[in-house]
């Protein structure tokens, strides 16, 4: 075993064996991984070894695609087999609501190149008929689909990882990590002591025992998780004869189970309702290759629904029960990436579907490490995208949640209860009497909307319009006519300050630093050119700045900040969290309403828009920002928890005479929508440009040289290709939701459409037989749908909803440059739940182009 090299990856399962491999492969040979015992000694060997690309966050579902497509890579090299089975697979949906879910889900596939299709239940069953048809009323196939051998693909990629120099040294446990001044980290082992510039966290069901080895809780929970396999049975055996394939993946949202072909019978798992952690509080260092015993009675009631949905299955028997360990974030996906606050330490953990996401995690981590840049939009998977209020007892409850809701809709207006309220603040109590509909806000309860007096204050879940609709437009219309006031606490806040603290922001941020008193909206790019960040900035002092962002991106914003810290201490930065709590009025009466509560001239003269002032308010003191996100007359005040109490009565009773209105967060996002303004980790994310996300007036390139410059000039002398544009739409009683296709009527490919992934995916006819030949090759383009007549897919929905003053269906998505502001009427549909839907983008904003009202 060597005693330095560049990297130490710890652990030996399927994700494990990825990064080593795609580190080698990025030319880090230097390069070592150990494991406690064998390789897949964790959850991999005993994992149902299904694949799929499907994903709720389509960036996800990307870097899925990369993993399918690189076995047959790994196979070549390490000659080793996988013993991939391209099988293709379907959903089966058994309500209207289920198949709206699949609706959704084709339709983000036509941007993203998959070849689904929307199938009948005959048509399903035709593949695999040991269903009950009669059960569904629809189905979405998709062709890149199937299962392999989880060892054997292990194996294929520390083999390969090996053939390009990697080291893998195997029954050694880890069992300290320190670090040196210089950065170095010492990684103890029972064999000796190990040096590293890089530690990557692969630890499977023992990552949050690695984490707390740097003093990390990483919020992740094993699951007990069963599956079982049948005897052989005829009716499988018959089909493989009588079509000479396989029987293809079934995947069912009622009974919370998923179904596939394993030799001549059939597996069968669920995510049931009643499920079960493993070692919620420490795992032991001696489990090994060992399953845990099977509980059918906890699977009941999903196999009692399977076998009425998949009767040919009920009649089999029982060969073996397999009951393992996989281990969960809090929202099902991986935790990757550099952990804030600690050097060079990253993660790769919580990748509870490993054969179908662990190349991709694998490819994403070593361009980070490697290049700097994940190379991809990984945010629904970075290790930042969780708060500090995400410990230990909040873990479990809300994997829990999430294990039992693996095959449940999560619908857009949907609120999910477990582990809550986590963070409050001191109005949490006096929103529940006002009526209002709480949300989770980066783990912070926040007001959504109000129900009338005497209804009560729920959500009725729904792909449509639902019982929000008329009190979130009468929230809108009372406070773009009087005033209206609400919680923004879930704001993120900081302070910077120092000597240096001037020049520390010019270096990271595209526009000018505001004057003393002052502020300015500015984006912040990486190396690459690319929106990492959107920003309220505020002087305070000749050395002292406020800063406002994404609730959300607070970790990964510290993350960089403090990558770019000045060694020599000349600037320090703060981060508020909720030690800083704020509320918002606005409308045209709002400058009379906060004039009762200050003892300051706030004329417009003498508080100008985008002016920033420390005052006291209702005699409390604050920090107030003549700006709101709504986009009319408004401010933002800000005060220390203590005060936002008396506060908020000040302004409550100061209003009464202005007719003030509470309003909710989804009030504040149409108002936004109406005046076409951009939201962080929607519209703008690190895969675009600033240019093509039309922030345009907040880059000034030629103020100095700050991080992404270069790359922002190049964008801009040779053009976006895509653009940020915001649409009216023709909608129904549904309005977008986010990751629709946007189809234009078109002859030119623009190019903005993912190329197809898979290979070798086989297509079959409306009997269940393989399409072979040329057949097969014209149907491809209809079958991804991206090309309909004159009609082509150019590009994709990033959020909307509906604007309720200006009373239309909104749309902010990304388009082909050169349509960008084509206002014709005819040429853009946009698609909702299967249906598309006529959409023209407008240039202007609907609500007060000129900005004449916030400006008054």
């Amino acid at each position: 075993m060597k005693s330095h090299v560049k990297a130490v990856v710890i652990g030996g399962g399927v994700v494990g064996c990825s990064v080593l491999y795609h580190l080698a492969k990025a030319g880090w040979t230097d390069i070592m991984l150990i494991e406690r015992s064998e390789l897949t000694s964790g959850s991999s060997w005993h994992a149902a070894g299904g694949f799929h690309t499907l994903n709720g966050d389509p960036n996800v579902a990307k870097l899925q695609a990369y993993t399918v497509q690189l076995y047959k890579e790994i196979e070549e090299i390490s000659g080793q087999s996988c013993s991939l089975h391209l099988t293709g697979g379907v959903m089966m949906a058994d309500t209207p609501e289920r198949m709206d879910f699949l609706r959704l889900a084709h339709a983000k596939g036509r941007y993203l190149g998959m070849d689904t299709e929307l199938i009948t239940p005959s048509e399903a069953k035709a593949m695999f008929p040991l269903m009950d048809e009669t059960n569904f009323v629809g189905a979405m196939w998709d062709p890149v689909e199937g299962h392999l051998d989880p060892s054997g693909t292990t194996i294929a990629y520390s083999k390969a990882a090996k053939k390009l120099g990697a080291e893998i040294v195997l029954r050694n446990r880890v069992v300290e990590l320190t670090q040196e001044v210089d950065g170095t980290w010492n990684v103890v082992t029972e064999q000796g002591t190990v040096k590293a510039e890089h530690v990557v966290n692969c630890g499977g069901l023992w990552a949050r025992e690695i984490g707390r080895m740097v003093g990390v809780e990483l919020p992740v929970l094993a699951m007990e998780h069963m599956y079982l396999l049948t005897e052989p049975m005829p009716e499988v055996e018959e089909f493989n004869k009588s079509t000479g394939r396989e029987m293809i993946g079934v995947l069912d949202f009622k009974g919370e189970i998923y179904t596939r072909q394993e030799r001549n019978g059939i597996l069968l798992g669920t995510y049931e309702k009643a499920c079960k952690p493993w070692s919620p509080v420490n795992t032991p260092w001696d489990f090994g290759h060992e399953l845990l015993p099977p509980d059918l009675d906890r699977i009941a009631p999903s196999l009692e629904i399977g076998f009425k949905h998949f009767p040919g299955i009920e009649k089999a028997g029982i060969k073996q029960i397999i009951n393992g360990p996989f281990t969960f974030a809090l929202d099902g996906n991986p935790l990757v990436g550099p952990v804030q606050g600690l050097t060079n330490f990253w993660c790769a953990c919580a990748v509870m579907a490993g054969f179908s996401q662990g190349g991709g995690v694998g490819l994403a981590l070593s361009n980070w490490m490697v290049h700097g840049d994940p190379g991809f939009d990984v945010w629904g998977m970075d290790v930042t995208r969780f708060g500090e209020w995400a410990g230990l007892r909040y873990t479990n409850a809300k994997v829990r949640e999430n294990y039992s809701r693996r095959f449940s809709i999560r619908f857009p207006n949907e609120e999910l209860p477990a582990a809550r309220p986590a963070q409050t603040t001191p109005l949490y109590d006096t929103m529940l009497a006002n009526n209002a509909v709480m949300g989770d806000s980066w783990g912070l309860e926040t007001p959504l909307w109000f129900a009338p007096k005497g209804k009560e204050p729920r959500d009725i879940v729904s792909f449509h319009r639902s019982n929000d609709f008329e009190p979130i437009g009468e929230e809108v219309r009372a406070t773009r006519e009087r005033v209206g006031v609400t919680e923004i606490a879930n704001f993120a806040k900081y302070e910077v300050s120092g000597p240096a603290a001037e020049d520390f922001l010019n270096r990271l941020m595209t526009n000018r630093m505001p004057k003393t008193g002052r502020i300015v909206l500015t984006p912040m790019l990486n190396e690459f050119g690319k929106l990492i960040g959107d920003f309220t900035i505020a002087k305070a002092a000749e050395d002292r700045f406020m800063i406002w962002g994404s609730s959300a991106a607070q970790k990964y914003h510290m993350r960089w900040f403090e990558k770019h810290l000045p060694k020599d201490g000349s600037v320090r930065i703060h981060r508020f969290d909720q030690s800083l709590v704020g509320l918002s009025i606005a409308g045209p009466k709002s400058r009379d309403l906060l004039q009762k509560l200050v003892d300051v001239d706030i004329s417009t003269k003498a508080f100008r828009f985008m002016d920033f002032r420390e005052m006291a308010v209702g005699g409390a003191p604050c920090l107030v920002n003549r700006i709101t996100y709504t986009g009319d007359l408004g401010y933002e005040i800000w005060m220390a928890p203590t005060y936002q109490r008396l506060v908020y009565q000040a302004i409550k009773d100061a209003g009464e005479e202005f007719g003030l209105i509470d309003f909710g967060m989804r009030a504040l996002l149409s108002m936004r929508l109406e005046k076409n303004f951009p939201t962080w980790f929607r519209e703008l994310r690190p895969i675009y440009g600033p240019f093509e996300g039309a922030m345009d007036r907040f880059i000034k390139l030629e103020k100095n040289d700050f991080i992404g410059r270069e790359a922002a000039a190049k964008e801009q002398a040779g053009g976006p290709k895509l653009r940020r544009v915001s649409f009216i739409v023709d909608a129904a009683d549904a309005d977008v939701m986010g990751d629709e296709p946007i189809w234009a009527k078109v002859s030119k490919d623009y190019g903005t459409v993912e190329k197809p992934h898979g290979y070798g995916a086989p297509r079959f006819d409306k009997g269940g037989k393989e399409i072979r030949g040329s057949k097969a090759a014209e149907g491809a383009s209809a079958v991804r749908g991206i090309v309909d007549g004159d009609w082509r897919v150019v590009g994709w929905v990033t959020s909307g909803g509906y604007a309720h003053y200006v009373q239309k269906s909104m749309a902010q998505g990304y388009v082909p440059a050169a349509l960008a502001e084509d206002e014709s009427a005819g040429l853009f549909e946009i698609e909702i739940l299967g249906h598309r839907r006529p959409a023209r983008i407008n240039v202007e904003a609907p609500f007060d182009p000129s900005g004449e009202k916030m400006r008054t």
